[in-house]
């Protein structure tokens, strides 16, 4: 039998509160399933098992906020039966046990316990927190939107669907609902996300000894590969920068390792595999890293398309619990126009972060001469406790030699 309780999902969370179930009792679930959605300070992220198996029951209720590590649902390993798992302690102890054993009898399954929905206000419509927040965003009533929830709640998915099948509307056609006194009293997401980030790069700076490495890049071989390779391509089709920036970065991290893990309680965990963090800006501000899997294996077109994926889902709050943690050195570039140069935090509990500034026209040296190149500047941040200066400069060499031969990356 496996606990499925609520995980970290970053640094600075101490608490989640589960918004959605994806999954009912008597549910088969699949390792790497989403099978929840938790709102966290940072927005709403997607929560996936790893435990395969039935699921056998539902402990925690929607809307409940709950600290991490606390249990959310019971599943049943492959070839388990209910009658071989201790049945959970009641909260009341009986009033007294009977004088003689009575013969054993067949256990009952386990009766499906419904999945909960928000109580809806007097009058009002049953919906979960997670169809409320949408629909409000989305300018829906929810009593004209058909619930697929238990007694008729309206579910997220509901309200999804509802928006997408409305015809277009101008902004002055979107009715805005008017705030209640809880959501008057209650504290912006957009604050709450500024609480996140200052807690874990408060946490960065007061507990890792940050050291930083800067070299300016000739960017011009890799400008003009790009103009030539899109040149061809549909718009949808076409490399961005950032994604030669992120396998660069990667294929960096894999050859000098020290750059690329986690700091934990025993010390510097080295990743096989770079798990590359791209920082990516949403809308209204705020920021998250979400991990881009394996990037060191994976081809430019690979790359760009799930970086497109990342930003999308980022900015519509459905990015995945593993993509939140398990990131081993993150990436964060500022974009074709901005500061020419940007000094990053680490991201606990990695040990490195890559931070590259906008492009600049400026007087390079090529083959003796000064001549106007576009160029960049790229700045290390750094974990001293795992490495040293001799490590994060050739980092940025062998940065630096990859993307002067973009067409090898």
């Amino acid at each position: 039998m496996g606990v499925f309780a609520m995980p970290s999902l970053g640094a600075d969370m101490d608490a989640g509160t589960l918004v959605e179930w994806m999954i009912k009792p008597g549910d088969e679930v699949r390792r790497g399933d989403v099978v929840a959605v938790v709102e966290t300070q940072k927005g709403a992220i997607e929560i996936e098992t790893f435990e395969a198996g039935t699921v056998r029951e539902l402990t925690a209720d929607i809307g409940q906020k709950l600290p991490v590590g606390a249990p959310l649902a019971v599943i049943l390993a492959e070839g388990e039966e209910a009658h071989e798992v201790a049945a959970p302690e009641p909260e009341v102890a009986e009033a007294a046990a009977p004088t003689a054993p009575s013969p054993p009898a067949k256990p009952e399954p386990p009766k499906a316990r419904p999945v909960p929905a928000a109580a809806p206000p007097p009058g009002g419509v049953a919906a979960s927190p997670a169809a409320r927040k949408r629909a409000g965003e989305l300018g829906l009533k929810l009593q004209d939107i058909a619930g697929s929830g238990p007694g008729g709640a309206v579910l997220l998915e509901d309200v999804d669907r509802a928006g997408a099948a409305r015809p277009a509307q101008g902004p002055a056609e979107t009715e805005k609902p008017s705030p209640t006194p809880e959501a008057a009293e209650k504290p912006s997401p957009m604050a709450e996300m500024r609480k996140a980030i200052a807690a874990a790069m408060s946490r960065s700076k007061r507990e890792i000894p940050h050291f930083y490495v800067s070299q300016t890049i000739d960017l011009q071989p890799a400008t003009a590969w790009l103009e030539a390779t899109n040149a061809g391509r549909k718009p949808a089709d076409r490399l961005l920068m950032g994604a030669l920036f992120v396998r660069a970065g990667a294929l960096a991290a894999a050859q000098v390792p020290t750059v690329n893990g986690h700091f934990t309680d025993i010390g510097f965990v080295n990743s096989e595999s770079v798990h590359a963090g791209v920082a990516i800006a949403l809308r209204g501000g705020g920021l998250v890293a979400p991990a881009l899997f394996d990037a060191e294996t994976k081809s430019l077109d690979a790359i760009m398309a799930d970086m497109r994926d990342l930003v999308t889902r980022a900015r519509a709050g459905r990015l995945r619990g593993s993509e939140m943690i398990k990131g081993t050195i993150t990436i964060s570039a500022l974009g074709e126009i901005g500061a020419e140069a940007m000094t990053g935090v680490i991201f606990p509990p990695q040990v490195a972060l890559v931070g590259i500034g906008a492009p600049q026209r400026r007087p390079f040296v090529v083959d003796e001469k000064v001549v106007p190149r576009e160029t960049v500047t790229v700045v290390l941040s750094v974990d001293h406790r795992v490495c040293d200066g001799r490590q994060a400069a050739k980092f940025l060499a062998v940065f630096d030699e990859l993307m002067q031969s973009p067409e090898a990356l």
